[in-house]
């Protein structure tokens, strides 16, 4: 799955680049709704990131493209790549952030169940 975001300055911090907890939602979401689509009457929670290191600072007006993929699935849960670029104003992308996103299937008790793979 593809998804773009654009970096606008309510999305900036005091230096004037993109403030890490907007990426760290952004991906979140992203990696929600690829579990969502692919999975169908599922409700699925986020418990985890792998790891969150920012590659360098995104300036107002860039073009972000998130790339997701599934890459694994379990009993309760399932774990997508979300890999971030950022376009270049010569045509060029640059990956800026990746990490892996691990999602589980709760019930409405917030009790996890069976991802059923149909």
């Amino acid at each position: 799955m593809e998804t773009f975001k654009l970096v606008m300055p309510q999305n900036l911090n005091h230096f004037g680049v993109l403030f890490g907890g907007y990426m760290l939602m952004w991906v979140d979401e992203i990696a929600w709704i690829a579990a969502t689509m692919e999975y169908p009457g599922h409700r699925f929670v986020t418990i985890g990131m792998d790891h969150v290191e920012f590659k360098h600072g995104v300036k107002q007006g860039t073009i972000l493209t998130f790339e997701t993929s599934r890459t694994h699935v379990g009993n309760t849960s399932v774990k997508f790549l979300v890999n971030v670029l950022a376009a270049g104003h010569e045509g060029t992308c640059e990956s800026i952030f990746s990490t892996t996103v691990t999602l589980v299937n709760v019930d409405q008790e917030g009790k996890k169940v069976a991802v059923r793979i149909d």
